[in-house]
């Protein structure tokens, strides 16, 4: 994983609603490189998927506007592409597995003409050719009778198969740089592991590069080079996968393993949470940390003053002050 092929570089992406300000994406930086799978994990409304529709510019506009950073695409600036050029990277080089494939997917297009309108756009395929394709794309991510099916429309798919539909789609061209947005939310447990499998596969054999965005640890722990910890905005600690979860320090990254069920415990250990709930976006203080009311190590300076990543490890970085009094419930919760 040497070559660079995608740079966010202090990214931010604010929504506005008349006076009100919310800082989804708040100075995001990382680099993600060839055959990657780099995973981004937090609560909901921690700015995962703003940062991921940042990267393609389908944030909403109104209320959404990128506010400033830059997008580096093999050394390229995406958030200074014309719309052409922009439409040009879209589906073909950076493709997107959305979350919500009843609202992505249109109605009264056939499944088939939805995979070959990516393929005819972006390939020199004919249309005979490009329905083949797309009937091999529907049979790789596992949809029953994939012969019939093309020639169907999303109502007439299950929310499972019309979540791997958008799986196909994204698959079609074979893209630089695959962005899953929770892909196997709506599919259950053994076509999850296939699809899982099929994202691999795609991986290794094209040199794809995955951002994954999950609530899954588990999914995370098999698959994920490197591991993003975002909350509020930020990225609150990054690095290496089996880092992340062997030596965590941040106190949130901590709660997020803690909170995980655990087989080998007996029943009476109980579940564990998170205390609280995610902070209201649009009246975060510029100059605290944002898990700071959640923490129970948490002092004056951490609700005056922000804390930034600083390097704890090789490739593995922290925003936190008081992470050196984490080590007992470190021990407690990885061994570590």
């Amino acid at each position: 994983m040497e070559e660079k092929i995608l740079e966010v570089q202090h990214l931010k992406t604010y929504f506005y609603n008349g006076t009100s300000e919310l800082r989804a994406v708040d100075d995001l930086s990382y680099t993600l490189h060839k055959g990657e799978c780099m995973a981004i994990i937090g609560e909901s409304g921690s700015g995962k998927s703003v940062s991921a529709l940042s990267i393609l510019r389908l944030v909403p506009y109104p209320p959404g506007l990128i506010m400033g950073g830059k997008i580096l695409y093999h050394g390229r600036d995406l958030l200074e592409m014309n719309d052409a050029e922009i439409q040009a990277v879209r589906g073909s080089q950076i493709s997107m597995i959305f979350q919500e494939p009843s609202a992505a997917l249109n109605p009264v297009m056939t499944v088939g003409d939805q995979i070959c309108e990516n393929l005819l756009t972006h390939t020199d395929m004919k249309k005979d050719e490009a329905m083949k394709r797309a009937v091999e794309l529907l049979d790789e991510v596992g949809i029953p009778n994939p012969e019939q099916r093309v020639n169907q429309y999303p109502f007439e798919f299950s929310g499972g198969m019309q979540q791997r539909s958008m799986i196909a789609m994204a698959m079609a061209c074979n893209p630089d740089i695959l962005i899953c947005d929770e892909p196997t939310t709506a599919l259950d447990v053994t076509v999850q592991a296939q699809v899982l499998e099929q994202l691999n596969k795609l991986r290794q054999t094209h040199g794809t590069a995955l951002i994954f965005i999950t609530h899954n640890l588990g999914v995370v722990a098999r698959y994920a080079d490197t591991v993003k910890i975002m909350y509020g905005g930020k990225i609150v600690e990054d690095g290496p996968t089996r880092e992340i979860f062997g030596n965590p320090h941040h106190p949130y990254t901590l709660g997020l393993i803690r909170a995980v069920p655990r087989l080998d415990l007996p029943r009476s250990h109980g579940l564990h949470t998170i205390e609280g709930e995610p902070p209201d976006m649009s009246r975060i203080p510029p100059n605290c940390c944002a898990f700071a009311n959640r923490c129970k190590y948490a002092t004056d300076e951490c609700r005056n003053r922000r804390p930034e990543l600083q390097a704890v490890g090789e490739n593995h970085h922290c925003a936190c002050f008081h992470m050196d009094q984490l080590d007992e419930e470190r021990k407690e919760v990885c061994g570590a």
